[in-house]
C-alpha cells in the first residue's frame, strides 16, 4: 500500500499540483476563519452571517495566489530535486500573497464590502505556506526514500573526514547522485562543538582519533578525506589511521584543484596521492595584481609543454590575456597543453560571456640554440613578457652530456634573454633550481650561469627581469616520483640512492603560484627564492608511496640502496653565502637583493669559450671553465662527483621500515 502510494505521489507533476492548489486554496478562507475563531459552534452560527463575505475573500484570494504563482514561474520547477532555494522561493511568493491580500482586503473593509476577522489573510497565508511547502517537499522525501531503497544494497558505506563547507557539499552530492554508488554515513572532524551533532542527517561521531572505532561501528567500507586546506602532517595521519582501520581511503584534491577543478565534487573523488602527503598551507597570493599584470599582455612562455610551463599555461589563461605563445621543442608536449588551454578557453566563454574565446593560443616549435628561429617568434608575435621554464634538468644525464647542458640552458638562456631585450620584452622571468646553489653537477652550474645571464641583462637595461629559484615539484618530469610508481607496480624493489638523501618538495600549481608572485614583488635583477618548507627524506617518500599503493614495506615490496648517482648531493643547499636575502611582503618569498653585484666581469668571455667547448663536444673543456667561474663547482675524474657504488645495497628492512618501526 505505502509503495503504490509512493509510486502515485511521484507521477506528480506541475498541472496536477496546479489543479491540487487551486481546490485547496478554494477551502483555505474557510480553515482560516475556522481557526480564528476556535469554536465549531461559533463557525456553523457565523457561518450565514461571513456567508457573503467568505465567497469575495475566497474569490479574491484564489486569484492573487494562482496570478503570482503562474507569473513567477512556480509551476516550472523538477519537485524531486527540491531544496532550500526552492523553499525560500515558495516564502518570498506567499509573503507576497499575503502582503497583497492584506491590502485589498483592508481596502474592501473599508468599503464595507466584506466584513471578517482582520487577522483572516494572515492566517490563509500560513495555511497556503504550509500546504505548497510540504507538498512539494514531500514529493523530494519520497523521491529520496525510494532512490535510497533502490541503491542501498549495492552502495558502500563511507565515512566522511571533515565537516566544514567542502565535507558536507560533497555529501550532498552523494546523496543526489546514486550513480557514485557511495553511502555517506557519519562524518568524522575535530571541532568538539561538531561532534555528536547531525548534519546533513549524518552524525559527527568523534575526532580524527576515532576513525577506528567508527568504522568498527557504522560498518565502514570507504573513507574520503573532505579537507581541501589541510596541510600534508594532518592528512598523513589521517591516512595512518584509516591504514589501521582497514580503509581504502579517498579524498579531495587539495584546495587550489578544488577551486580551479571542473565537474562536481563527487567526480573529483580520487586515491591519496603523495603530494596530499606533502600538502602544506594554502598559499595567500595577490591574484588581482598578478591578473592586473597579465590581463591583455602578450605572453610567451618557453618549455610550455613541461611539468612547469604548462601549468603556468594554466594559471596564466585565467588572468586573460590578449595572447599565449606556447614555445617549446616537443611537438606532442606542445600540442597537448594547447588542446588542453583550447578546451578549458571554450568552456570558460561559455560560462562567462565571450571572455575565454578572444584569448589566442600560439603553439610555437622551436629550438632555444637556434636564435633565428626565436627571432621569428619575437618578430612575429612581439611578446611582452616572457616565462622562461624550458631547460635539460635531469642531473644524471646532463652529467654524462655537458655540451647539452650547455647549448640549451646556458646558450639558450642568453638567446632569448638578448631577443627579449631586442623586442623590449617588459618583464622576463627565468625559473631556476636550487641545484644552482653551490653546484656540484653540470646540471646546476649551467643554471647558475643562466641565472647570471638573466641578471646581467637586467642590470644593463633596467627592466624587471628576474630569477625564480626553487627545489624539486612533485610529479614533474625526471621526478624521482613516477620512477617509484613504476617500481612499485612492476613488484619492487623499490631503489634509493641513500638512506640519508633528503630534498624539497612543493606541488605544481604551488610553484607555479609563487613564480607569478614574484614576478609581481620583484622589480628586477633579483633573484627570488620560494620558501621550500622542511626537507624531506626520500626514503620517506618511498615508505609512503608503497603504502598508498596497498602494499607494506619489508613484506610485499622492498627498499634497495645503490649509491649517489654522478653529481648528486645528499642535501640540497637554498642559499649561497655571498648572497643577502631579504624577506619580502609575501611570507613565502625571500629575495637575493645584491645578486647582481655579484657577477663575474668575464661572463660573456666565459660563455662565449664554453659555447665552443660545446661546439667541439668538449666535456673535459666544458667542466674545466666551470670550475673557474668561481660558483662552487669543482670537477671530478670522468664527471663523476661521487664514486658509485661497485654493486647494489639490498637492506633486509622488516620492521626496521615497516609503517609500525617509524
Amino acid at each position: 500500500m505505502i509503495h503504490r502510494l509512493e509510486k502515485y505521489l511521484l507521477k506528480l507533476r506541475n498541472r496536477h499540483f496546479l489543479l491540487l492548489d487551486a481546490i485547496y486554496f478554494s477551502f483555505t478562507p474557510l480553515l482560516a476563519l475556522s481557526l480564528r475563531l476556535d469554536n465549531s459552534l461559533s463557525l456553523v452560527l457565523s457561518l450565514e452571517r461571513y456567508q457573503d463575505s467568505l465567497l469575495i475573500a475566497t474569490l479574491l484570494f484564489l486569484g492573487i495566489k494562482l496570478t503570482i504563482a503562474l507569473v513567477f514561474g512556480l509551476y516550472r520547477h523538477y519537485w524531486r530535486y527540491a531544496g532550500v532555494d526552492e523553499l525560500v522561493k515558495i516564502a518570498s511568493l506567499t509573503t507576497a500573497a499575503v502582503i497583497l491580500q492584506t491590502i485589498l482586503f483592508a481596502v474592501l473593509q473599508s468599503l464595507s464590502i466584506i466584513s471578517l476577522p482582520r487577522s483572516l489573510p494572515a492566517i490563509d497565508g500560513l495555511l497556503t505556506l504550509l500546504w505548497i511547502g510540504g507538498s512539494r517537499l514531500c514529493l523530494r522525501v519520497v523521491a529520496q526514500t525510494q532512490q535510497r531503497r533502490g541503491v542501498l544494497g549495492r552502495c558502500e558505506r563511507v565515512l566522511i573526514i571533515g565537516a566544514g563547507n567542502a565535507g558536507v557539499s560533497l555529501v550532498q552530492e552523494l546523496q543526489r547522485n546514486s550513480d557514485l554508488n557511495l553511502l555517506p554515513v557519519a562524518f568524522i572532524d575535530d571541532d568538539s562543538k561538531k561532534i555528536k551533532h547531525h548534519i546533513r542527517g549524518l552524525p559527527v561521531v568523534g575526532n580524527r582519533d576515532m576513525i577506528p572505532h567508527a568504522a568498527r561501528t557504522w560498518r565502514i567500507q570507504k573513507a574520503i578525506i573532505a579537507m581541501p586546506s589541510a596541510p600534508g602532517r594532518v592528512i598523513r595521519e589521517i591516512v595512518n589511521h584509516c591504514h589501521w582501520a582497514e580503509l581504502k581511503t579517498l579524498t579531495l584534491p587539495g584546495m587550489y584543484d578544488v577551486l580551479h577543478g571542473y565537474g562536481s565534487l563527487g567526480k573529483r573523488i580520487r586515491e591519496v596521492r603523495i603530494e596530499d602527503l606533502l600538502r602544506r598551507e594554502p598559499i595567500q597570493t595577490d591574484i588581482q595584481q598578478v591578473h592586473r599584470l597579465l590581463r591583455g599582455k602578450r605572453v610567451m612562455i618557453t618549455g610550455a609543454g613541461g611539468s612547469i610551463g604548462s601549468e603556468l599555461c594554466r594559471q596564466i589563461l585565467e588572468c586573460a590575456p590578449a595572447e599565449i605563445v606556447l614555445l617549446g621543442h616537443g611537438e606532442n608536449s606542445v600540442f597537448k597543453i594547447q588542446q588542453e588551454l583550447y578546451t578549458v578557453s571554450q568552456a570558460a566563454s561559455q560560462q562567462n560571456g565571450s571572455q575565454g574565446s578572444h584569448i589566442r593560443l600560439i603553439p610555437f616549435i622551436a629550438d632555444l640554440r637556434q636564435p633565428s628561429r626565436l627571432a621569428c617568434a619575437f618578430e612575429q608575435f612581439q611578446p611582452e613578457i616572457v616565462f622562461h621554464a624550458a631547460a635539460h634538468k635531469h642531473v644524471p644525464l646532463m652529467e654524462h652530456n655537458p655540451p647539452e647542458a650547455i647549448t640549451n640552458n646556458v646558450l639558450g638562456t642568453k638567446h632569448l634573454v638578448d631577443l627579449a631585450a631586442q623586442y623590449d620584452v617588459e618583464r622576463f622571468v627565468m625559473i631556476s633550481t636550487d641545484k644552482a646553489v653551490n653546484p656540484t653537477n653540470v646540471m646546476g652550474a649551467s643554471k647558475r650561469l643562466a641565472e647570471m645571464l638573466v641578471l646581467q641583462m637586467a642590470q644593463k637595461i633596467g627592466k624587471p627581469y628576474a630569477v625564480v629559484r626553487f627545489g624539486n615539484v612533485l610529479g614533474s618530469r625526471g621526478s624521482v616520483i613516477p620512477t617509484f610508481q613504476e617500481q612499485i607496480a612492476a613488484g619492487g624493489p623499490v631503489t634509493v640512492t641513500d638512506p640519508e638523501i633528503t630534498r624539497y618538495f612543493m606541488t605544481i600549481p604551488e610553484a607555479v603560484q609563487l613564480t607569478l608572485q614574484a614576478m609581481v614583488i620583484s622589480p628586477g635583477g633579483e633573484i627570488v627564492m620560494l620558501d621550500m618548507g622542511e626537507p624531506v627524506k626520500i626514503i620517506d617518500l618511498a615508505r609512503d608511496l608503497i603504502g598508498l599503493s596497498g602494499y607494506e614495506v619489508g613484506k610485499d615490496i622492498d627498499i634497495c640502496f645503490t649509491g649517489l648517482r654522478p653529481g648528486e648531493k645528499l642535501y640540497e643547499e637554498l642559499f649561497l653565502a655571498s648572497e643577502e636575502y631579504q624577506p619580502t611582503q609575501h611570507e613565502k618569498l625571500l629575495v637575493v637583493k645584491n645578486a647582481s653585484h655579484i657577477l663575474p666581469d668575464n661572463l660573456n668571455q666565459m660563455v662565449a669559450a664554453l659555447g665552443q667547448a660545446a661546439t667541439d663536444n668538449d666535456s673535459n673543456g666544458i667542466r674545466s671553465l666551470l670550475s673557474r667561474l668561481e660558483i662552487g663547482y669543482v670537477p671530478k675524474p670522468n664527471g663523476f662527483n661521487v664514486k658509485p657504488m661497485e654493486a647494489t645495497r639490498q637492506l633486509e628492512l622488516g620492521n626496521e621500515l615497516s609503517p609500525k618501526g617509524r
